[in-house]
């Protein structure tokens, strides 16, 4: 990802013909809404250019700079494409200002997806010649072989032994269909199911109807019988310490929904809550405020590793804290060092964010953390503590004292 030379962006912006620019002049009116379109364009990456395509912020249609002043809320508002949940799954893109012909510009570069078909508001957006389309089911048929035949990620790779009917046809066209495609591209919608299915990344390919890692997860019979991994396992300590005696546990598998619900009532039905009164204002505290581990049990199930392991995600619940402990150290640009940064994330598993997107587990990328650690300062709780090294990430929450 090298930086592009200020004469490089001066030819790409005055070619009026390219596939790989948009201009927009300012982001007043509906210009929000088609950067969004082109940053989903980008992604999917439909010619085949295996290159970066670049949002000018501050050109005109023909070219010329538009004496946009570039804030620093300007750029906030770009680098929100990427993490407000809209594009999913969320694009690789950065973000920053330039100066062109002695005019101030913004420069969003787009990377191709790993895994298209790539969607903004369930629709699948592609460039054509200097236009944006919406993609034909043959547009979306290429980008699926495209994902097959290219480097994927792990999450949307097959896993050998499981058929199409591992999975839950009634669960993916009443619950998934209707929350991840538009209704008017589903009412056009001539598709066979596997090509459904693998339009939605839950199998390989229409021609090779293996089911991934994210179909099982999503829409699989048993999950665990391919993915011994993936379950929770809740445990409650009557002391401090892994020694102590066992008051209550509960293995927690199914689908990711299944693991998010199940886990979430089991929380509140060992969290207790006082009520403060006294004051102006009545007062509720939380052992552990539900926002707090909502997030933290979710991000752990979304940035997981479920490659080469059998362990599960731990929910320790011992006399004085609350442990979630995740198997996989952080990935890509998340590093021990800069592990829980405000606004910081990377996707081992792109293709369970976006399905937690989708099923409305998570409404926007890497703010996880951020929500967690107010819902606890707001219940008069310490902050989290993260303990990160190469296999694991653990957190430990605790009660307000």
């Amino acid at each position: 990802m090298e930086a592009w030379k200020d004469d490089d962006l001066e030819r790409l912006v005055a070619d009026l013909e390219s596939d790989r620019v948009e201009r927009k002049e300012s982001l007043r009116g509906d210009a929000p809404t088609t950067a969004r379109e082109a940053v989903c364009a980008f992604a999917n990456d439909l010619p085949g250019h295996r290159g970066p395509g670049v949002l000018f912020v501050g050109a005109r249609d023909d070219g010329s700079l538009a004496g946009l002043p570039v804030t620093d809320e300007l750029l906030r508002q770009l680098a929100d494409m990427k993490t407000d949940g809209n594009i999913i799954p969320p694009p690789t893109l950065t973000v920053e200002k330039r100066r062109l012909r002695g005019g101030e510009v913004a420069i969003v570069t787009v990377w191709p997806a790993d895994a298209p078909p790539v969607r903004f508001r369930g629709r699948v957006h592609i460039r054509v010649g200097p236009r944006r389309s919406v993609a034909s089911a043959q547009d979306e048929r290429i980008l699926n072989e495209r994902r097959r035949f290219g480097a994927r990620p792990f999450d949307v790779g097959p896993v050998h032994g499981a058929t199409l009917a591992d999975l839950d046809r009634v669960l993916f066209e009443h619950a998934w269909e209707p929350a991840a495609v538009a209704p008017d591209v589903r009412a056009a919608n001539e598709r066979t199911y596997e090509q459904r299915l693998a339009a939605a990344k839950m199998i390989l390919s229409a021609d090779e109807p293996v089911p991934t890692l994210m179909g099982l997860l999503v829409l699989g019979r048993d999950p665990r019988r391919f993915l011994p991994g993936a379950y929770v396992q809740f445990t409650r300590f009557e002391g401090p310490d892994l020694g102590s005696p066992i008051t209550d546990a509960l293995l927690v598998e199914g689908t990711l929904a299944d693991m998010a619900r199940r886990v979430d009532e089991k929380l509140a039905a060992h969290n207790r809550m006082a009520v403060e009164t006294g004051g102006a204002v009545e007062r509720r505290r939380y052992d552990y405020p539900p926002a707090a581990t909502q997030q933290i049990v979710r991000n752990a199930l979304m940035h997981r590793t479920y490659e080469g392991t059998h362990a599960p995600v731990h929910v320790r619940w011992f006399a004085d804290r609350l442990e979630v402990l995740s198997p996989g150290g952080p990935y890509g640009a998340v590093g021990i060092e800069n592990f829980g940064a405000p606004g910081l994330a990377d996707y081992r598993n792109p293709g369970i964010a976006e399905a937690m997107r989708v099923l409305g587990l998570v409404q926007r990328y890497g703010v996880g953390i951020g929500i967690a650690r107010r819902a606890l300062a707001d219940n008069g709780s310490p902050p989290p503590a993260f303990e990160v090294d190469a296999a694991h990430v653990r957190v430990t929450m605790r009660p307000p004292p």
